[in-house]
């Protein structure tokens, strides 16, 4: 177990960060075994179309299948909140060549492989070349699908960071995976190869929600990185579902108008009016209108929960939803 000790000012010095580098390594992973990474098989299917010519040798090799542990470099924790893309790639370049070769060894405890070794035996060379198979990666794989998966993750830090505002730690942390709780001042994650606590000492926790660590968590403690805990957002099992797969938006438009038929849809989870405005790409003063009706018809309720309310479905709602689905269901196989 790893254990994250919180002091007085640690809490007021959590944070949350968005890591381009962290859905990167993940989605190696998922890629090189969909049958492991379920929810992302409909990505890892239409990226094997794309991925044909692109190297990525390297990027095997800090990422090696079946490890118990992966270089820390390759994906180091965000300095800034919304981290981008070419400004963690130059953190990776100018990573310290002993570092490096520490952490690629590690990863291959039973012996390098060619790709590997060139990080270990040239490093200047191999982290040219890493970081040239990374931007190419990004550009095919990730880059078509970064605005889902962004406004994704950005929902889930507003929601999360409310709840440890409004609610508390242990509501905050409890639900990060199945491997993590709150407890007695510490946050506690079951690891297999680790058995230690970390003082925080003032640092506070750092929060990275990342689609592609499904069905996952990932703590990091080791210097030099500050400690933080990767984390599966909620969500992530719609990221690729295909828009109005069952039809039920046309038929719902039609009753309610395209806009409150697309605000009931989305309320799949209690959300505040903030949050579902950004993800719909709203005002929050028109889909507070939107919702405003829809809960005098019936159709959603509210509870207040801090100094927000979370509107969600109620079971008429859900029941409309159920009949325009079935509906349209038996016209598409008429």
């Amino acid at each position: 177990m790893l254990a994250y000790r919180f002091g007085h000012d640690d809490l007021l010095r959590t944070r949350f960060a968005i890591s381009p580098l962290m859905e990167l390594s993940g989605s190696i992973q998922a890629f090189r075994e969909p049958e492991q990474h379920a929810v992302h098989a409909p990505w890892a299917a239409w990226a094997r179309d794309r991925i044909t010519g692109l190297d990525w040798d390297l990027l095997d090799a800090v990422v090696p299948p079946n490890s118990a542990y992966y270089p820390d470099f390759f994906s180091p924790p965000p300095h800034e909140p919304k981290a981008q893309l070419e400004g963690e790639l130059s953190r990776v370049l100018t990573t310290d060549p002993h570092q490096v070769a520490t952490e690629v060894r590690r990863a291959h405890p039973n012996g390098l492989t060619d790709a590997a070794r060139l990080l270990v035996d040239d490093p200047e060379r191999g982290m040219r070349q890493l970081v040239a198979q990374m931007r190419a990666w990004w550009d095919a794989l990730l880059a078509p699908k970064w605005d889902a998966i962004l406004a994704m993750l950005e929902s889930e830090i507003a929601q999360r960071g409310r709840q440890l505002a409004d609610v508390g730690p242990a509501a905050a942390f409890d639900d990060l995976g199945e491997r993590v709780r709150w407890r007695d001042g510490r946050v506690e994650v079951d690891t297999v190869n680790s058995d230690a606590e970390v003082d925080l000492a003032g640092r506070g926790l750092l929060l990275v929600p990342a689609a592609f660590a499904w069905p996952d968590v990932w703590p990091m403690s080791d210097p030099p990185w500050q400690p933080a805990i990767v984390y599966t957002p909620r969500g992530v099992a719609d990221l690729w579902a295909p828009e109005d797969a069952d039809g039920a938006s046309g038929a719902l438009a039609e009753l309610l108008g395209a806009r409150r038929a697309a605000v009931l849809l989305a309320l799949d989870r209690p959300v505040a009016t903030l949050e579902l405005a950004a993800r719909l790409g709203a005002s929050a003063a028109g889909v507070s209108a939107h919702l405003q009706v829809l809960r005098r018809a019936g159709l959603v309720g509210g509870r207040r929960a801090g100094r927000h309310v979370l509107y969600g479905r109620t079971r008429a709602g859900d029941q409309l939803i159920r009949t325009a689905r079935a509906a349209a269901t038996e016209a598409s196989t008429r």
